[in-house]
């Protein structure tokens, strides 16, 4: 009778430790890896209302070496328009990005070209495998008393 009793406290214990513990057994290790190229969503203006009102966005395309060891360096960085043609290539020539080191590449508000399904494209490589560089873009814009902000993470498409 008393093992019936002490089930519930059991299975109760038993419950919290794997609810406790399961995002440590969740975690995976990241691949290393020396280059990528990432494709990264963006959007310089999205619809509200009834769909047919635009809100312009200013996008900040962000690109940070998490390695504390290792540099990388950024070969390109182009941005495309909805319909998938070339806008703007932000750089020129390749730049290095130290460890823990961030860079930053802006549209600005006033800048629509790129539209609802505008992307950017970043191409990094490094001299010995690393982890994956966090690249996303921030969205920010407000008109009259509509104001939005979001992120979209960018997602290796070749390595």
């Amino acid at each position: 009778m008393t093992t019936i009793h002490r089930l519930p406290t059991l299975l109760s214990t038993v419950l919290l430790v794997l609810v406790w513990f399961s995002p440590l057994a969740a975690e995976e290790t990241l691949p290393l890896t020396s280059g990528q190229t990432v494709y990264v969503p963006a959007y310089s203006h999205i619809y509200h209302g009834n769909g047919e009102d635009r809100l312009l966005l200013t996008v900040t395309l962000s690109i940070r070496n998490v390695s504390s060891s290792a540099s990388m360096t950024i070969t390109t960085v182009n941005y495309h328009a909805t319909e998938g043609g070339h806008l703007r290539r932000f750089i020129t020539k390749p730049f290095i990005l130290g460890p823990y080191g961030s860079e930053r590449f802006v549209v600005p508000q006033k800048d629509d070209t790129g539209g609802s399904g505008a992307n950017f494209i970043v191409e990094w490589q490094s001299d010995k495998p690393i982890s994956p560089p966090i690249i996303e873009t921030i969205m920010i814009g407000s008109q009259n008393q509509l104001g939005v902000s979001f992120t979209s993470r960018g997602q290796a498409v070749r390595k």
